[in-house]
């Protein structure tokens, strides 16, 4: 399998608490985490996860295409 580079947005919840999605990864997240670091760690096994399912649907793997950049506003 090739190797692909995914963005991953981690945001903070009110409750303090943090979540992680792969916008190129329909349904793909990590919810409820206590850090980021601890929301990145799921999310990469969660995108793991999804790409082997996707595999076993015989599903095509996205490519990744989501861009992010920082602003100053």
């Amino acid at each position: 399998m090739p190797y692909r580079k995914y963005l991953v947005v981690i945001e903070q919840a009110q409750d303090g608490s943090y979540s992680a999605y792969v916008p190129d990864l329909s349904g793909c997240v990590a919810v409820g985490q206590d850090t980021p670091k601890h929301a990145k760690k799921l999310i990469r096994e969660a995108i793991e996860a999804h790409i082997q399912g996707l595999i076993k649907d015989g599903e095509p793997i996205p490519e990744p295409t989501t861009q992010a950049e920082y602003v100053v506003a």
